[in-house]
């Protein structure tokens, strides 16, 4: 048995499409666990169990696997997906190919400058492995970036307990060949589309690799020293509320053509 586990904030706009590209790409028999927080009534009913888990993202997926496992049988396999993310194709062929040699297939999003580790938008593991590797979406171990500071993010310590118990994993890397953004609007190892920021705000990592030049010199004036720090904060804010809406704007755009057409995604691969 195949057992989807996914969160929806806010909003179910994305509900009725990725359940709409899942029944017509898994083939095998699936149920689908969903977390929904402040969704409007009426659309538990169209998953096989709805949750109400309040929290950040990581700990919804982990009380998610939980609820999975305790169903589950040891050889069943759990497919991690963002709301806004769904298969494209059938993604079976790739993750059992995966899963006969390393523990998890999931997403890695090269793209996003320092992500190394597996990303939820889209991993399969088998429950055993799961439990075996006390899995947690959840930052914390860190690894060095390019400009050698520490960073974390989502995953980081599912991408420790891989390093820890020496297993390896499959990622799914970035197949587009026409990039809408550098980040958002991604489709991976040819099976699985990751729209992005679906629920949130839309900067991404990679957004800020060029942010605007800021002015950190006072030159010894009295008072000025605060008044240029006051300036940087609102270039800084500006800056990100620009980058933001932009994106959003292209997000609806391509949210729009997805509804239109199921086969969008030919356009960027």
């Amino acid at each position: 048995m195949i057992y989807v586990a996914t969160v929806h904030v806010a909003s179910p706009r994305w509900i009725d499409l990725q359940l709409a590209y899942l029944h017509r790409n898994i083939v095998e028999p699936f149920r689908v666990y969903a977390n929904l927080q402040d969704v409007p009534d009426g659309h538990a009913e169209k998953f096989d169990r709805t949750f109400t888990i309040l929290g950040d993202h990581p700990a919804k997926l982990n009380l998610l696997a939980g609820e999975i496992a305790a169903d589950a049988s040891p050889d069943d396999i759990i497919i991690f997906l963002d709301g806004d993310a769904f298969p494209v194709a059938d993604p079976l062929p790739t993750i059992r190919g995966g899963l006969q040699s390393t523990a998890l297939v999931a997403v890695r999003r090269d793209e996003n400058v320092t992500d190394r580790q597996p990303h939820p938008s889209f991993c399969a593991v088998r429950v055993s492995e799961w439990e075996r590797l006390h899995g947690d979406w959840s930052p914390g171990y860190t690894w060095e970036t390019a400009d050698g500071k520490r960073t974390t993010d989502v995953g980081g310590n599912l991408l420790r307990a891989l390093e820890r118990t020496g297993a390896s994993w499959t990622p799914l890397l970035r197949s587009n060949r026409v990039n809408l953004h550098p980040l958002w609007f991604g489709v991976y190892g040819g099976v699985v589309y990751h729209h992005g920021a679906g629920f949130r705000w839309a900067v991404g990592r990679v957004d800020l690799v060029n942010p605007p030049r800021l002015t950190t010199r006072a030159k010894h004036v009295p008072g000025l020293g605060r008044l240029l720090r006051r300036r940087n904060r609102a270039r800084a804010q500006r800056f990100h509320a620009q980058t933001a809406a932009a994106a959003e704007r292209l997000s609806d755009d391509v949210y729009r053509r997805i509804e239109r057409d199921p086969d969008f995604y030919r356009e960027l691969i």
